[in-house]
């Protein structure tokens, strides 16, 4: 096993710059089918957390620079790069599915969610999925039926920012899998910065230096 204990999956899937680690590889780096019109409520303070606001709680989360993620214990993480060479996702791998937590810049007056999950619906709709709304622990959810896999959508409109987080999973965990993303969420930081950005830009993912140099060196010997 590598430094950190990195897998490497089968070629084919490789080709996509998708590295896997384990929970434990980042200990020392942790310190309907119609679509139907829900609004949801502004950031009220209670998970996901801006940066300025973020608990003393004591649990251990990874920094990624815009986020900082409680990873549950026994996941596996896979870190996605872009061909260009940013790191385009990072995904929790666990048991009941995958989940993946993104940052966007968005507006003080909030609603960027409103506006992004109607789109979403119509483009997993023409993908061939069924998509249904339900409210739950943040407002408008998106649930959706993708041949075998279920899909959950939880949008939260912060200061200055939009967090994104779904999990995909099969459709008999469906339960399961949406505590698993409700729990992730709650802990979530959201590290904005103060920089000017175009509303729905991605907030940058960092990776930790020792999990980004090892990539590169990985990266390198396989050129």
């Amino acid at each position: 096993m590598g430094l950190f204990g990195r897998r490497r999956r089968q070629e084919a899937e490789g080709a996509t710059g998708v590295e896997d680690y384990d929970r434990d590889d980042f200990d020392d780096d942790f310190a309907d089918d119609e679509y139907e019109e829900v609004g949801g409520d502004l950031f009220d303070g209670a998970g996901p957390w801006d940066e300025d606001e973020a608990p003393d709680d004591g649990l251990n989360r990874i920094d990624l620079g815009c986020l900082r993620l409680p990873v549950p214990e026994g996941a596996q993480l896979q870190v996605e790069m872009d061909p260009a060479g940013p790191v385009r996702a990072v995904h929790i791998v666990t048991p009941v599915g995958q989940l993946t937590v993104t940052a966007y810049a968005a507006p003080r007056s909030g609603g960027l969610w409103h506006e992004v999950s109607t789109e979403l619906a119509a483009q997993l709709r023409k993908d061939g999925a069924t998509v249904r709304t339900t409210t739950g622990e943040w407002g408008l959810e998106l649930l959706a039926a993708l041949g075998e896999v279920s899909l959950r959508f939880v949008g939260v409109d912060g200061p200055r920012w939009m967090l994104r987080a779904v999990v995909a999973g099969p459709p008999d965990r469906l339960d399961n899998s949406a505590a698993a993303l409700y729990e992730l969420v709650r802990g979530t930081v959201v590290v904005r910065g103060g920089q000017p950005m175009p509303v729905r830009t991605p907030l940058p993912i960092e990776l930790p230096p020792a999990i980004a140099e090892h990539i590169q060196q990985a990266q390198e010997g396989g050129a």
